[in-house]
């Protein structure tokens, strides 16, 4: 007999269903494109579907045979990743994707994807690109019917190339193709890693195909189908482990790496820890990267410093008032701070230290806010114009002269009086002393000696601290009661 003849055999059904000769599934890679394939495009995923299950369940296809690794068999686990590529409208799944879905290695998908081209079941509509620099394309399938399944299933088709229809079917193929009809149409689950399903297959010379997974979905309320019993697979432990470890289950157990129901951090956890919490605790560090911080406290992070330990090491050493890169600073304030504070009395007296300077710290601002709370907050209000201001003072010196009994003397000589008679209770080193007690108040913020003085009038002022220092304090004075000036420490 010829080739011609004996092809024809292979391909052509006989009564009962029975396909005599099953010609083996494997297409080349150079016929793996929608314009090389000798299958059909299928209409929809229902169709395709039984197309996927007849391959699976056929036996017709050994991955083995044409490479030594990889999958076996044409499994349930390809099955499913053909369930999940009808759901792709168009069919362009990506490796990421399938990986997601799935739980499998890039590898693993490669391969199922490659079975499923070689058995005809796929071709390549645009095949993906890697190329370096660029975003890797994923490649569009199209769903293809093989050419032997039309075959075995005595299919009739019309037309030329994928674009064939279906026109008819033999009255042998009819019960495979409600079987394969009925499969499709149920959607098939993720199948077990520990039982693989298995698919009896007949061979060349077998017959009708049957399921793919080895067993039923579910079992019925009554008996089990194909009599086997539900419960054959259940398996209990033995009555040895029962008798002293029943409350011992393993959802009772605590793991070790947590503590308190936390997670126990590490060398480097801990570093990123007291990292983050020095960039929330210290205003210089604001905006600083928390690796490059870890980066930087990794030896007082080893040593088992905290963040109120480092606080008080950095009062100790001196803070800078001002801070161009603050991941630098500290690394320059943190050197060696571990040798010299080796010991936890070291640091504790240290951080006792900083307490007390915040501490007292806290009372001068509290006293502070006192004073100028008592000072601003009366009925009345200094006027904001200097020339009222004059004015007002000469008024005060008017009614403290009128309270003298001195009516006969004029405003200037009243003030020049008075002013005489403070400079003369003054030496030149007292004068001195004063004005220096009244810059220094100055420049922290306060104006109470020279306030005082103002009271008596400005020539006394000015005599006895200095036109420029009295000038100044009325600028400030003025500034401090206009809402767009705000007077305090950084």
């Amino acid at each position: 007999m010829s080739a011609v003849a004996v092809d024809a055999a292979a391909c052509s059904p006989v009564d009962g269903g029975v396909v005599s000769v099953l010609p083996e599934l494997w297409v080349p890679e150079a016929r793996q494109w929608l314009l090389t394939s000798s299958g059909r495009v299928a209409a929809d995923g229902y169709s395709w579907m039984q197309a996927v299950h007849w391959v699976a369940g056929s036996g017709l296809y050994e991955p083995r045979r044409y490479r030594s690794h990889g999958p076996r068999a044409f499994g349930p686990t390809t099955v499913w990743i053909a369930q999940l590529l009808t759901d792709l409208s168009p069919c362009r799944p990506g490796i990421g994707y399938l990986m997601r879905r799935t739980g499998l290695s890039e590898r693993a998908v490669e391969y199922h994807l490659a079975m499923l081209r070689e058995t005809g079941l796929l071709a390549w509509r645009v095949r993906g690109t890697r190329v370096r620099g660029e975003r890797a394309r994923a490649s569009e399938y199209a769903w293809m019917i093989p050419l032997e399944f039309d075959r075995a299933l005595g299919i009739r088709t019309s037309g030329e190339g994928p674009a064939r229809r279906v026109t008819g079917i033999a009255e042998s193929g009819r019960e495979l193709v409600a079987k394969l009809a009925r499969k499709a149409a149920r959607k098939v689950r993720r199948p077990r890693s520990r039982k693989p399903a298995t698919a009896s297959r007949k061979g060349a010379a077998g017959a009708s195909v049957t399921a793919v997974s080895g067993g039923p979905r579910c079992t019925p309320m009554g008996d089990s189908p194909a009599g086997v019993s539900g419960a054959g697979d259940t398996s209990f432990p033995p009555e040895s482990k029962l008798a002293r470890g029943a409350s011992k289950s393993p959802t009772q157990k605590k793991s070790t790496n947590k503590a308190d129901g936390r997670r126990r951090l590490n060398k480097v956890g801990r570093r990123y820890q007291l990292a983050r919490e020095l960039t929330e605790e210290l205003d210089w560090l604001r905006g600083c990267a928390v690796p490059r911080i870890a980066w930087v406290a990794r030896h007082v992070a080893d040593a088992g410093w905290t963040v109120t330990d480092i606080r008080g090491w950095l009062h100790f050493r001196g803070e800078a008032t001002r801070v161009r890169r603050g991941s630098g600073l500290l690394a320059v304030l943190l050197r060696d701070a571990e040798k010299i504070l080796d010991t936890p009395a070291k640091r504790a007296a240290v951080v006792e230290d900083w307490r007390s300077a915040q501490e007292a710290a806290r009372r001068h601002r509290i006293r502070q806010v006192r004073t100028r709370t008592e000072r601003f907050d009366g009925d009345w209000q200094s006027p904001t114009s200097q020339r009222v201001q004059r004015q007002v003072a000469q008024a005060f010196a008017q009614v403290r002269e009128a309270a003298c009994g001195g009516h006969e003397r004029d405003q200037g000589a009243a003030v020049d009086g008075v002013g005489q008679s403070g400079l003369l209770e003054l030496t030149e080193q007292e004068r001195q002393e004063q004005q220096d007690a009244a810059w220094g108040e100055f420049m922290i913020g306060e104006t109470t000696l020279v306030e005082g003085a103002l009271a008596f009038g400005r020539p006394v002022a000015e005599r006895i601290y200095g036109a420029e220092l009295v000038f100044r304090v009325e600028r400030l004075m003025s500034g401090a009661r206009s809402s767009l000036m705000t007077i305090g420490r950084r």
